[in-house]
């Protein structure tokens, strides 16, 4: 079955350090019903916007790269048959009808990596 990245526009993002699970209750009752579906691989919310740092070139500054109205406040990686299901899924999320959006994108290729869980020494 098809993977699709669906990125999510918000004003800011509602997982803040300090959100309480009223703040997050809408995001979570999302995530949990794609979770009973069987269509959700993976989800990551993401801090708000203050916390992010951006670099272009030599220049790192604070904040998002852009600054705009929206923000990637999220995203989550869905299973779907075709780009019409994974539209019909997407516009489930919430933040689309709180005046924000969601960008739908098939994944090309990836995955997890593996990592040794062994202790890392500086000389190798």
């Amino acid at each position: 079955m098809a993977q699709y990245a669906i990125l999510i526009y918000a004003h800011d993002s509602a997982h803040r350090p300090d959100a309480t699970p009223e703040d997050t209750a809408t995001s979570d009752a999302h995530a949990e019903e794609l979770t009973s579906s069987g269509a959700l691989v993976m989800a990551y919310a993401l801090t708000p916007r203050d916390m992010a740092t951006s670099i272009r070139a030599d220049a790192i500054t604070d904040g998002p790269f852009i600054d705009s109205k929206e923000v990637i406040a999220g995203f989550y990686v869905i299973e779907a048959p075709d780009l019409d299901a994974a539209i019909a899924i997407a516009r489930t999320n919430p933040v689309v009808r709180d005046g924000g959006g969601v960008e739908i994108r098939p994944v090309h290729g990836g995955g997890f990596v593996q990592r040794d869980s062994g202790p890392k020494r500086a000389d190798g």
